[in-house]
Order: C-alpha cells, then sequence, then structure tokens
C-alpha cells in the first residue's frame, strides 16, 4: 500500500545501511526521496541501488551547507514534507581518549548536523502548514552502552530536540518524532566482521550491545526502516515528541 503517495522526503546519511533501508522503506511506500551523503561516491552508490529523486552532496555541519540542501530538494521535489535525520556517526572510544578533534567530530556529526538541517527546513514545513521530522537517535543514550559516553552526549541532544520542536510547531502541523534503535547489523559492519580487521575492543562493544537485546540478536534496518515509516505517515498524525525505541527489550519503559 503506498501509504506516503504524494510526499517527499529528505534523507540524510543516505549511504549507511540505516540510511538505504530508509530510502527504500519509503520509496516503496510511494515517496519521492531526495538523498543526502557527504561525498559524491557515496551518493553514486546509493543511486545504484536505490531509485531516488535526486540527491546533494555536503558537510551538513556547517554553516549554510543545510540551506543549500533543502533549497536543491524543494527545487527537485517542489516540496519537503518529511525530513530524516540519520546523518551521524562518531569516534566510539573510551571517554579519557578523546581529543578535541574526535569530540568535535561526534557533536558536529550527529548533533550540530542535526539542528541544522532542522532550522533549514522548519520555514519551508511552516509555510505549508505540514511537516514529519524524524530524527535518529541511539538506544545507548539509555542503556550506557560502553564507550559510548561521548557519543550518547551527542545523541542525547538529537533526543531532546524533538520535545521542544514537538511543542513549538504542533500548530504548525509538523511532529518531531526520534527512532532510537540499538546495535544494527549493518552492511558496514558486517563486512568489517568478515574481514578478520575488526579492531577487538570494537568487537567487546557489539558483544555487549547484542547481549542485553532480550530478543537476542541486533537490529536490522528495515526494522528502523518500518519505524521511520510509521512517523513519516499521516497514520502517526497524533504522535510527536515521542522517541521510539527499535531495540528488541534492550532497554524499557
Amino acid at each position: 500500500m503506498a501509504r506516503l503517495a504524494g510526499r517527499s522526503a529528505i534523507v540524510t546519511g543516505a549511504a549507511s545501511g540505516i540510511g538505504l533501508g530508509i530510502i527504500s522503506r519509503l520509496t516503496a511506500e510511494g515517496a519521492r526521496v531526495f538523498a543526502a551523503t557527504r561525498d559524491q561516491e557515496d551518493l553514486e552508490k546509493v543511486n545504484e541501488q536505490v531509485d531516488t529523486a535526486g540527491g546533494f552532496v555536503g558537510e551538513l555541519q556547517q554553516p549554510g551547507v543545510a540551506d543549500d540542501l533543502v533549497s536543491a530538494a524543494t527545487d527537485a521535489l517542489g516540496a519537503v514534507d518529511i525530513l530524516v535525520n540519520n546523518a551521524g556517526g562518531g569516534v566510539i572510544c573510551p571517554t579519557l581518549e578523546h581529543t578535541e578533534e574526535t569530540l568535535a567530530a561526534t557533536i558536529d556529526n550527529n548533533l550540530w548536523t542535526t539542528i541544522r538541517c532542522v532550522r533549514a527546513v522548519l520555514p519551508h514545513m511552516v509555510s505549508r502548514e505540514h511537516g514529519r521530522i524524524i530524527n535518529i537517535g541511539a538506544d545507548s543514550v539509555r542503556t550506557g552502552l560502553m564507550d559510548h559516553t561521548m557519543y550518547n552526549a551527542a545523541k542525547g541532544g538529537v533526543h531532546a530536540m524533538v520535545t521542544g520542536l514537538a511543542r513549538e510547531f504542533a500548530g504548525d502541523g509538523i511532529t518531531a518524532n526520534t527512532v532510537a534503535p540499538c546495535y544494527v547489523l549493518t552492511p558496514e559492519l558486517t563486512a568489517l566482521f568478515e574481514s578478520g580487521n575488526a579492531p577487538q575492543r570494537l568487537l567487546q562493544v557489539v558483544e555487549q550491545g547484542t547481549a542485553i537485546v532480550p530478543v537476542g540478536r541486533p537490529g536490522d534496518p528495515s526494522e528502523v526502516a518500518a519505524a521511520v515509516a510509521f512517523l513519516a505517515g499521516d497514520d502517526s498524525r497524533f504522535v510527536t515528541g515521542q522517541t521510539i525505541y527499535v531495540n528488541g527489550g534492550a532497554s524499557m519503559g
């Protein structure tokens, strides 16, 4: 069923396993999707796998770049109904091993990118009195997963943002929610593990991240995408300011 027919979406971090899963699900449900990546090679990989309505390359944490993204997307799509803030990634390591550079990268990639994209798209959504803002957060914000402290500081801001947005823009027909997955087995991680080059510390993080999931396995990108698709559509019109944990029960409540 094409529940998103006639809707248009921006998906950032489009080249990641979760990003591709989200684009695949949204397009399958009838949405036209504009993909944003950090470099041209990544965008080409996306276009090889998914039929997008256009794309954008840029460092979204930098001032002005998110505005260029929204401008390009509205030119290509005519309107933007849905923003999925999936761009992220950070340095996962013990707190005291972080440097100024790794801290900046972690905050920039996750929090500043999301802030700038939200601020860029809001005037357009307000003018149309309709919008769906969906942030991709992290279950580790609640579970305190090994080596995720600084990453959680960034993702915690991503989580907290939606409550303010939800209250401030409810009268403009805009909802704002977070989808927070636990450890997800993406194609990138699968390839790293199969190569035999995964650092031992990362293997320990993954082992812990899987062990705390009652369902007994990591998540799949399609399961994250399913939650995003729900929040993107009309069935979620009374759901705003929420964080939906896609985590197999790793954290509850």
